[in-house]
């Protein structure tokens, strides 16, 4: 039986301890401050993990999320009163009205094919003029995938022991790299079967994208330290940001 992951409860408790806090948070934190930012929608917010710590006096943050596991955990947390929790897609953003849509960590990635037009054209429909997106997503160049199969490892959790393998296919000529990951909670008898598409788009065909759906890039990163991306296979992550030209 498939499941989405990202539904999943035990793999929700999980997902802060195998995605911490960090420098990419502190990168978009310090964009909140320097564009002034006042409404901000973090999409694909999972477990809220970055969006509580966006909010603040005078913000008002959204986090949305297709999977209500997520989104259970998110609200749960501390300061997660403070934030608009709002389960679905980015058809649910507010239009018009936001200064920052931040996607980070690999969602981006986990939108395939025509549903990423789709996102794009929801995102610039809810930015303001001169409003601002800003996601990450991997460089094709660099070959990320090639790492990731793990054919059996076993390790403690929050939630218990877990028994887990990857086995990685593609890319596929779309650029979609398909991991299908086995994780067994030991402790809870409980076990999880997960196929994940990410689909991998090197900066030109983003930027074809973004310009496509009335975004222009802004500024495109290599690291979290803001260091300009040239292209190359030794720099394996892409920052952008775009401005809507509404």
């Amino acid at each position: 039986m498939e499941y989405d992951e990202y539904n999943d409860d035990l793999l929700a408790a999980i997902y802060d301890g195998d995605n911490p806090d960090g420098r990419d948070h502190d990168y978009y934190r310090a964009l909140v401050t320097r564009l002034s930012a006042t409404r901000i929608t973090d999409l694909g917010c999972g477990t809220g993990i970055l969006t509580v710590t966006l909010a603040a006096p005078g913000r008002t943050v959204a986090g949305i999320d297709h999977a209500a596991a997520m989104l259970r955990y998110a609200s749960s947390r501390p300061g997660g009163d403070s934030v608009q929790w709002r389960l679905g897609t980015s058809t649910v953003i507010d239009a018009g009205v936001n200064d920052l849509v931040i996607m980070s960590g690999n969602v981006a990635m986990h939108i395939l094919g025509e549903d990423w037009h789709t996102t794009l054209r929801d995102i610039a429909a809810g930015l303001r003029p001169g409003g601002v997106l800003v996601f990450e997503t991997r460089n094709p160049a660099a070959r990320a995938w090639t790492g990731w199969s793990d054919p059996g490892s076993e390790r403690d959790t929050v939630v218990g022991r877990l028994r887990e393998s990857t086995v990685i296919m593609g890319p596929d000529p779309d650029g979609v790299v398909t991991m299908r990951c086995h994780n067994e909670f030991i402790d809870a008898d409980h076990v999880v079967d997960v196929e994940q598409r990410l689909q991998f788009r090197n900066l030109e065909q983003i930027t074809a994208d973004l310009e496509g759906s009335g975004l222009t890039v802004l500024k495109v990163r290599s690291d979290w330290d803001g260091t300009a991306f040239t292209g190359s296979a030794t720099e394996p992550l892409m920052i952008i940001e775009a401005r809507s030209t509404a």
